[in-house]
């Protein structure tokens, strides 16, 4: 191996030589032509970065000013006081004229010179600007509220002081007051643009516009002392001078009471009594004109991938075959007498598998989490540096909401990132899920995954509070897998829920590609749960109506898992005794979120590199 790299370093040099050599008559000139011409080419590819850098920081600041929420997600406070009516078409042709300016301005760039993280970087956001461009004509807009992702249940999280707006300062409290505003502006535009909707076709299923009623009816309070929006008012800093104490507790009570509570309500009677009417029966986005197609785009946006719907309704077959294999060796290490569904039957009802209370949920998240601290650097070089908090769902949209979620922590430590579990129905949240959940969504899953992409050096913001949801879910899917290698998941039971975990997103592969692009109803798709995996009505009926609610975002977990793991496999083949777990995962790591294809491409180099070695 010394040899190799030996003779990758003379080689330039022995040919440099043999030119000479070819033409002595030049004299020098042609070979000094030649490095003044390199180093011209070189100069200029250094001024393209520097303008590509400057490029990439403009457009992503004119992009958060574009979208104040999403700076405020990052920790960027300097729009908080707005809430932009990204529904209008005002707002909509300066989000296309921006993708389109600067997708024109890195195409006039000639990219062939650029090389590692510079390409990566072109190449990443001429990707997302160009995808980004291809979905604007889908009329998703036409369809802004469904149960699963509904701007008034995100605005009560905001204004609760409980997520990302922050509640510490005067102009912080004055700042969403102002963000009341433009949130009451996208209300009423949300209801005019599901009234074109409603003429167009473009509806939502009727079912689940049937569930955004009672989330609506959570902020109809009687007092406002009762609202979630008076919680800051409650929580107010005792360094507050007692002007600003007055002042602002009237104005928060004359916005819940006069503003806010009749939006809300005026929203509820506008679904009821007009939407709702209008929807649709059908369960897909099959059901709207043009919705193979969108489905199909969705798809490639959500994979990364080329592959069709057919294609992964196939893989979801195989993977949900192979998994029920696995399960049966679980099922025969504990001994059980029975078959697969009565092993199922067995794990939904047995109360040993089964918390009281919610509380004691929490409070078993919260022992794993040492747990799992103290052995998961037997496969990281570090640990990232930003905390988490774990905390029960909501309850004004618990009975929506997935088992587990992930909100990320704020780049300059100011809030943690937040692990959500959810408690409602505690009877359908078995403590066999509890490892896999705890692996998938805090460490090593989203947390650890999240927050070491916002101590990465050097990243242009774009990739830095970007994502991919193919490699985000794909490597928290993986870091599931990673459970027996730390020496978690030593109890069969615990195993077979992280068998069980990996088998619901194997479902998905079948059942969203189902719902979206061959036809099948809600019924078909609980039809295919129930029969294929120990999944209880609460999580089984929730899981359904999220995939009708946002198509092909299931998609993301198996695909990007098993991708991941191909990699591993054959960076592990080639590699053999000198592979090494450690740096393979800094290598998926240390660069954040890609587009699967960039990863496969990359990992392929390191292991030629390690070769070399």
């Amino acid at each position: 191996m010394k040899f190799i790299r030996i003779f990758l370093l003379i080689a330039p040099l022995m040919l440099f030589a043999c030119n000479r050599e070819e033409n002595p008559s030049s004299n020098g000139q042609s070979a000094g032509n030649t490095i003044a011409t390199e180093a011209a080419d070189e100069s200029a590819t250094t001024a393209g970065v520097v303008q590509l850098n400057t490029l990439y920081e403009e457009y992503f600041d004119r992009n958060l000013e574009l979208n104040p929420l999403r700076a405020t997600f990052i920790g960027d406070n300097r729009w908080n006081d707005r809430f932009p009516n990204n529904l209008g078409p005002e707002h909509r042709a300066a989000q296309k004229a921006l993708w389109t300016e600067y997708l024109d301005k890195l195409q006039s760039f000639d990219a062939s010179r650029l090389q590692g993280q510079d390409r990566l970087n072109y190449d990443m956001l001429t990707y997302n600007l160009k995808i980004s461009l291809e979905g604007y004509e889908i009329p998703s807009y036409l369809m802004p509220i469904n149960q699963f992702r509904n701007m008034a249940n995100f605005f009560v999280q905001m204004g609760s002081g409980s997520s990302v707006q922050p509640f510490k300062t005067v102009k912080d409290y004055d700042d969403f007051l102002g963000r009341i505003d433009g949130f009451l502006v996208v209300m009423e535009q949300a209801k005019t643009n599901m009234r074109e909707g409603m003429g167009k076709g473009y509806v939502q299923p009727r079912i689940l516009m049937e569930k955004v009623i009672p989330q609506l009816e959570s902020q109809l309070v009687e007092s406002v002392e009762q609202s979630a929006f008076y919680r800051p008012v409650k929580n107010m800093p005792a360094s507050f001078s007692a002007e600003d104490r007055t002042r602002l507790t009237d104005a928060y009570v004359d916005a819940i009471g006069t503003r806010l509570i009749p939006a809300y309500a005026a929203m509820r009677d506008f679904v009821r009594d007009e939407y709702i009417p209008a929807a649709r029966d059908s369960d897909g986005i099959d059901g709207i004109p043009g919705g193979r197609d969108i489905y199909a785009y969705l798809v490639r946006r959500t994979t990364t991938t080329d592959m069709t719907p057919a294609e992964i309704h196939e893989l979801g077959l195989r993977e949900v075959e192979r998994i029920h294999g696995e399960m049966q060796t679980v099922m025969s290490d504990v001994a059980f007498d029975g078959d697969l569904p009565a092993f199922f039957k067995f794990l939904n009802t047995d109360p040993q598998f089964y918390f009281d209370d919610g509380q004691q949920l929490i409070d078993g998240y919260n022992a794993l989490r040492d747990e799992v601290h103290g052995k998961v650097m037997a496969l990281f070089h570090r640990f990232p540096k930003a905390e988490y908090e774990i905390r029960a769902v909501e309850p004004f949209r618990e009975k929506s909401a997935a088992g587990g979620s992930y909100m990320r922590p704020s780049p300059d430590g100011s809030r943690p990132g937040v692990f959500y579990a959810n408690t409602y129905d505690i009877k359908a949240r078995p403590k066999w899920s509890m490892e896999s959940l705890f692996l998938h969504e805090a460490v090593p899953g989203h947390h650890f995954q999240g927050a070491l992409t916002l101590e990465i050096e050097g990243l242009p913001r774009f990739r830095k509070f970007g994502g991919f949801t193919a490699y985000s879910e794909g490597w928290a899917l993986y870091a599931e897998s990673l459970g027996k290698e730390m020496g978690m998941l030593t109890d069969p039971y615990q195993y077979f829920g992280a068998l069980n975990a990996e088998l619901w997103r194997a479902i998905r592969l079948v059942v969203d590609t189902g719902l979206h692009s061959q036809g099948w109803t809600r019924e078909q798709v609980l039809e295919y749960m129930y029969a294929n995996s120990p999944t209880k009505p609460a999580r089984a009926v929730a899981e359904a109506e999220r995939y009708m609610a946002i198509p092909s975002q299931a998609l993301a977990y198996k695909v990007g898992q098993l991708k991941i793991a191909e990699l591993r496999t054959r960076a592990e083949t080639a590699l053999g005794d000198d592979f090494d777990i450690k740096a393979f995962h800094a290598q998926v790591l240390d660069d954040g979120p890609v587009p699967l294809s960039v990863l496969e491409a990359k990992i392929d180099r390191w292991i030629a590199r390690e070769l070399q070695e």
